[in-house]
This record gives structure tokens, C-alpha cells and sequence, in this order.
């Protein structure tokens, strides 16, 4: 469930790139007037103000923004400008690269992240019961039932499935055989290819689970891992959030927005927090 607080009465987006434009006149930038509006509108109304600020304008929004703004914040506005697919691909280039992969890792770790990064992506969340049980019989034999790892089978089955198949993959599995599929990659596989093909499960069992423990990490400790701490926000903001609060709560016995609120400030903090929305 999204976090994403949306005015119920909504200005039109012509009158929005307007108050932006304001803005942004005179002797520094109104950043009250930009996360108000911008920390507001979802993807289509965002993509709606950037076309009617260029038609009227002549200029490129995400272009201004970047002039007007600086440092996390910037980097957390810009983010935020991207359409969902536009945003996971800058998410994606600013972090891994195919020839960063092949410098940096080798082996079947080498070959999951290659796999994974590839398209096509299946996000869909229709399941085909039969080839569930297909895919768990697969990772079976590929495991389990034999002396030695199959990982081709591993690597093409978590990375070219679905989160909800590979999610329903796991649950058929522990059915049919009485073992759970995350025991089974720890038994069969090591290092950072487990790592990676248990990260892969998770998200598809548990996403908020998931993502409240790497905001966690991103905030424990010394110092601020903001690079995470706003690609998680705003990557999920109109995605899960509000699922991801409750599960920072559960575990953490802390809000995310208290957490977030201890550990940023200025407009930076205003910003994801308009994004986090209510504390609960």
C-alpha cells in the first residue's frame, strides 16, 4: 500500500508548474513551495506538471530542479521526477553496470547477477499453478535430490520468474517436499551466490520485511547511508510504504518516520517524510 499523500481537491497540473515556476524566480529557490507540490503528486500527475512546464516554459523541469536544489536533496527529488520503469533503470545504471558484474564478481555469483539484470523482467502478478510445481520439482533435483548443486537451475528459475511465482515456488516447496527453500540454498549453495539467490527470495516472500531491514542497516551505526536511504523511500513509496512501516515498527519497535526524522534534516527531511506520509 502506498504511502503517498495526494490532496483530495488537486489543482490542475498547468497551475502546479506554475507555482513552480514561482519558485524558482528571485534570489534562491521557495523549496517549501517545490516539496509541497512535487512530495503530493503521483507518477502521472508529476509526468502531467513536467509536460505542461516545458510547454510553457521551454524548459526542461528535472533540468531546473537541478539547478534550484542541491546535495540530498536534489538527489532525492530528481529520483522522485522519474516514472516507476524510468526510475529502476537510473536505480539500476548508478549502481551496477553489466561491466561493473564482470569486473567486480565471478563465478555463478557472476552469472545470477547477469541473469538478473537482463530482461525481460516478469512482474506480473498472475501464477500458474502447474508450473509452480514444475519450477519446485526443478529446484528438487537440482538440489536436494542430488549429489551436488544444478545452480544453472537455480539462477534461471529465481531470476526469470515473477516475485509472487517464485514466492508460491517457495511455498509449494516446503509442501512438497517439508523443507523450506531458504534452508535449501544455504545447504546447497555459499559465499555471495547465496547471498545473492537468498536476497532474491526474500523480496518475493516478504518485500517490506526486506526493505525495513535495509533502511534499518542504512541508518544503524555512525553516519547515514543516504544513497540507500533514498532510493528505498522513494522507490516504494507508491508501491508498499505503508507495509513497510508497520513491518519497521514491528521489528524495530521505532517508527520509520521517528528513525528517518532522528537521522536527516532541513528540507532533505521534509521531503521523505512528506513521503512517508502518516507515522502509521
Amino acid at each position: 500500500m502506498s504511502s503517498l499523500i495526494v490532496p483530495p481537491i488537486l489543482t490542475s497540473p498547468r497551475d502546479d508548474a506554475i507555482k513552480l515556476h514561482g519558485a524558482f524566480k528571485g534570489w534562491g529557490c521557495d523549496t517549501a513551495v517545490v516539496i509541497d507540490i512535487l512530495a503530493h503528486r503521483d507518477a502521472a500527475q508529476r509526468a502531467l506538471i513536467q509536460q505542461d512546464y516545458r510547454a510553457m516554459y521551454s524548459e526542461d523541469l528535472c533540468k531546473r530542479l537541478s539547478s534550484e536544489l542541491s546535495g540530498k536533496l536534489e538527489m532525492a527529488v530528481l529520483l522522485w521526477m522519474h516514472d516507476p520503469a524510468g526510475r529502476d533503470a537510473v536505480v539500476v545504471r548508478n549502481s551496477l553496470t553489466t561491466d561493473d558484474i564482470k569486473r567486480h564478481t565471478s563465478g555463478d555469483h557472476e552469472k545470477l547477477l547477469l541473469a538478473y539484470v537482463s530482461p525481460p523482467w516478469n512482474e506480473g502478478l498472475e501464477v500458474d499453478r502447474q508450473m509452480v510445481e514444475n519450477d519446485a520439482k526443478a529446484l528438487y533435483k537440482a538440489g536436494e535430490k542430488r549429489l551436488g548443486t544444478d545452480e544453472r537451475t537455480f539462477i534461471r528459475i529465481f531470476c526469470e520468474r515473477s516475485r509472487a511465482h517464485l514466492a508460491y515456488v517457495a511455498s509449494v516447496y516446503h509442501s512438497m517436499y517439508g523443507n523450506s527453500l531458504k534452508k535449501v540454498v544455504k545447504k546447497e549453495t555459499s559465499g555471495n551466490f547465496e547471498y545473492g539467490l537468498l536476497t532474491i527470495l526474500k523480496c518475493s516472500e516478504n518485500p517490506a520485511k526486506y526493505f525495513a531491514k535495509v533502511l534499518h542497516k542504512a541508518m544503524k551505526g555512525l553516519g547515514t547511508d543516504d544513497t540507500t536511504l533514498v532510493r528505498v523511500i522513494v522507490t516504494r513509496t507508491e508501491i508498499d510504504m505503508q507495509y513497510i512501516k508497520a513491518e519497521y515498527s514491528k521489528k524495530y519497535m521505532k517508527t520509520l518516520t521517528d528513525a528517518v526524522h532522528s537521522e536527516t534534516s532541513g528540507n532533505y527531511r521534509a521531503f521523505l517524510l512528506s513521503l512517508l506520509g502518516p507515522k502509521y
